[in-house]
C-alpha cells in the first residue's frame, strides 16, 4: 500500500490493517482507528496522530521522529526501536506499552501515563516527563541523565543500575522505588517521597535531598559524600551509619532516629549548622 506524503486521512479507519513500511509521512491520521494494525518500519515522520487509536498496535522500528501523538491510545503496543525523536507524546495512553530500546530523545510526555510500560535499556536523554504517571515503570539500566521527573509518580518504578545523574525528581512520588546501583549523582531530589525505597549501592554524592522524605529507606552502603540532607526525614531509614552521614554536606533541620541524631550532634556539630 503506498500512500502519498501528507495525505489527508483523518478518522480514517484501519484497525488490523498491513501498513508495515508504508510512506505516512506528514500524514493527518487525526482521531484515525489503527487498532491493532501492523506499522513495523513506517514512516510516520511528522505524522498528525493526535488521538488516534493505536491500542495494541505493532510500530516496532517505526519513524515517528517528530510526530504529534497527544492524546493518542497506545495501549500494550509494541514500539521496540522505534524512533521517537522529538515526538510529542503529551497525555499519551502508553499502558504497559513496549518501548524498549525506543529512541525518545527530546520527546514530550508530559502528564502521559506510563504506568507498568517497559523503558529497560532506554537512551532517555531530554525526555520530559513531568506529572507523567509512571507507576511500577521499568528503567533498569537505562540512561536518564538529565531527565525531567518533577512531580511524577513513579511508586514501585525500578531504576536497578539506571543512570539519573543530573536527573530532577523534584516533588517525584518514588514511594517502595528500587535505586539498587543506580547512579544518582548531582541529581536534584528536593522534596521527593522516597518512603520505603531500595538505596542499596547506590550513588547519591552531591545530589539535593532538601526536604525529601527517606522514612524506611534502605540506604545500605549508599553513597552520600557532599548530599544536601537540610530538612531530610530519615526516621527509620535501615541500614543508615553515622560514618555515612558524617559525610553529607548539612543535616539542618534534619530527622533523625535518637541513636544518630546524638553521636552526631556530640561528634559532627557542624552538620546541624545551616550551610551557606
Amino acid at each position: 500500500m503506498d500512500v502519498q506524503e501528507g495525505k489527508d486521512l483523518r478518522g480514517a479507519k484501519f484497525q488490523g490493517a498491513n501498513l508495515q513500511g508504508v510512506n505516512l509521512q506528514k500524514a493527518k491520521l487525526y482521531l484515525a482507528n489503527l487498532y491493532e494494525a501492523n506499522l513495523r518500519d513506517t514512516n510516520l515522520y511528522e505524522a498528525d496522530l493526535q488521538e488516534a487509536n493505536l491500542r495494541g498496535a505493532n510500530l516496532a522500528g517505526a519513524n515517528l521522529q517528530k510526530a504529534n501523538l497527544q492524546l493518542a491510545d497506545l495501549y500494550v503496543a509494541n514500539l521496540q526501536e522505534a524512533d521517537l525523536q522529538w515526538a510529542n507524546l503529551y497525555g499519551a495512553n502508553l499502558q504497559e506499552a513496549d518501548l524498549q530500546r525506543a529512541n525518545l530523545y527530546g520527546a514530550n510526555l508530559q502528564e502521559a501515563d506510563l504506568q507498568r510500560t517497559d523503558l529497560r535499556g532506554t537512551d532517555l536523554i531530554k525526555t520530559n516527563f513531568e506529572g507523567a504517571n509512571l507507576i511500577e515503570i521499568r528503567f533498569q539500566g537505562a540512561n536518564l541523565q538529565g531527565v525531567n521527573f518533577e512531580k511524577a509518580n513513579l511508586q514501585g518504578a525500578d531504576f536497578q543500575e539506571a543512570n539519573l545523574q543530573l536527573a530532577n525528581l523534584r516533588g517525584a512520588d518514588l514511594t517502595e522505588a528500587n535505586f539498587e546501583r543506580a547512579n544518582l549523582q548531582l541529581a536534584n531530589l528536593q522534596e521527593a517521597n522516597l518512603q520505603g525505597a531500595e538505596l542499596y549501592g547506590a550513588e547519591l554524592q552531591e545530589a539535593n535531598l532538601q526536604g525529601a522524605s527517606l522514612q524506611r529507606a534502605h540506604p545500605k552502603i549508599t553513597n552520600i559524600a557532599g548530599t544536601n540532607l537540610e530538612g531530610v526525614n530519615l526516621v527509620g531509614a535501615h541500614h543508615l551509619s553515622i560514618e555515612q552521614l558524617s559525610k553529607v554536606k548539612t543535616l539542618y533541620n534534619a530527622k533523625l532516629d535518637e541513636e544518630l541524631l546524638i553521636p552526631l550532634g556530640e561528634k559532627y556539630p557542624t552538620l546541624f549548622e545551616k550551610s551557606n
